[in-house]
């Protein structure tokens, strides 16, 4: 265990320092290189091969894909058909725009793949529309903020698609994992609004008549329409996951340059530009992180740590929430996709010794490190709505603290009710 402790202190140390993901985990190989062989044994030649084979990978091309069409959905008007229909369907109900807030971020989950995207798109509609209703700054941030996590679990999930690369695992079968799952986090984050809106009065939105939410219905029908394509055509087969990267991709351009003719020319290249610099980010964190994790096998630290936890004789409750303890932590410091690199490798051996399902494992892997978006003190979610609002970061902070809850209590209830994550992947298959 002597490699892990310098594994993760150095790794955390450089975390600590402020020096970036990619190179915290880059300098960590060299120092555990070093300490294994010296200097002058470092194999330069393998380094870059295995940083290379990382990035090689057919999976992985879905993840550009992902991100630009959640871009473009950003960029056009698909975003303000969903939250004009949303509103119209659940405004009306006790506590009003927060339940539209959780409906905008499940629909809108099947297109942006990332938290982050889905508060830098829909949030900032969701934000204004409060504001304009007279609703407490502090539950509109709040249930923003905490919304946002859902995106990493319903499908399309960039998160998944990283795990099911390096665990082996069906990305298809991940997809589907992650359903339930979201909708459960939807609707207990719902009821929180509820009893929520009788202390502090939320107003709700009038009633539209029949005819006019059948014509928002209409005009929010093309972009309704994305996740269902995605899931629909993985489900039936007519496409791979990663095919259904390029579909989503080519369907969000339809919309905007064709059907809605709201995107233009430079609006385009700017989500290009966006998209590529996103993508070089986890791509370069990829390609790091795999020589990471083929230094961990060859010091058999996921061998080590799998005997260890075999040798407490955990059941398989007790290891699972002994390792979402860890992941809630871990989460704080790091953003999802980074950790997913980082602790699948290590993990993945522990989770096949105790005959846990991997399928189940990934699902609350990703939803467990996403709540550290949403927490102090590197939650990305927390710095975009200080940006958004202007809301001091502490006060941001306080305001998601709430909305803890639901988050939590729904681990719980998938942890010990494990065929909620595996009965849709169970039917597909």
């Amino acid at each position: 265990m002597d490699y892990l402790l310098i594994f993760l202190g150095v790794m955390i140390f450089l975390f600590a320092m402020g020096v970036p993901v990619a190179i915290s985990i880059g300098l960590t190989c060299l120092v555990v290189l070093v300490v294994q062989g010296g200097i002058e044994k470092i194999p330069e030649e393998l380094f870059a091969m295995q940083m290379l084979s990382g990035m090689n990978n057919f999976p992985i091309i879905a993840v550009p894909f992902f991100i630009l069409a959640a871009s473009l959905m950003n960029t056009g008007s698909s975003n303000a058909r969903l939250f004009d229909f949303a509103t119209a369907l659940v405004g009306p109900i006790r506590g009003g725009l927060g339940h539209v807030n959780v409906l905008a971020s499940v629909i809108f989950a099947g297109m942006s793949a990332t938290a982050v995207a889905d508060v830098a798109g829909i949030g900032q509609l969701e934000l204004k529309a409060m504001k304009e209703r007279g609703y407490p700054q502090r539950f509109s941030v709040g249930i923003t903020g905490a919304a946002s996590i859902i995106s990493p679990v319903i499908p399309p999930s960039v998160a998944l698609v990283v795990y099911g690369w390096l665990s082996g695992t069906s990305i298809a079968a991940l997809f589907m994992a992650g359903v339930i799952p979201g909708i459960i986090l939807a609707v207990g984050m719902s009821l929180t609004v509820l009893l929520t809106s009788f202390f502090l009065d939320l107003p709700g939105t009038r009633r539209v008549p029949g005819a006019e939410l059948f014509r928002l219905f209409l005009q929010a029908i093309p972009p309704l329409m994305t996740p269902f394509i995605i899931i629909g055509g993985i489900w039936s087969g007519i496409f791979t996951p990663t095919e259904a990267g390029a579909v989503a991709c080519m369907y969000a351009f339809l919309l905007g340059a064709v059907v809605y003719r709201d995107v233009t020319l430079s609006e385009f290249v700017e989500a290009l530009r966006r998209t590529v610099r996103f993508t070089s980010v986890i791509l370069f964190i990829i390609a790091i992180a795999t020589f990471y994790g083929w230094l961990l096998v060859r010091v058999r630290i996921p061998q080590e740590l799998a005997m260890a936890l075999l040798d407490l004789n955990l059941g398989e409750t007790q290891a699972i929430l002994l390792i979402l303890l860890f992941f809630l932590v871990i989460g704080c410091f790091m953003s999802v996709v980074e950790a997913v690199l980082i602790f699948t490798p290590i993990f993945m051996l522990t989770v096949q010794s105790l005959g846990i399902d991997p399928v189940w494992f990934g699902v609350l892997m990703v939803m467990t490190l996403s709540v550290g978006v949403i927490t102090p003190p590197f939650g990305n979610v927390l710095f975009v709505l200080t940006e958004l609002t202007g809301m001091p970061f502490e006060k941001v902070v306080v305001a998601i603290l709430p909305f803890l809850v639901p988050i939590l209590l729904t681990l719980l209830l998938l942890v010990f009710f494990p065929s909620l994550v595996t009965f849709l992947p169970d039917v597909m298959h």
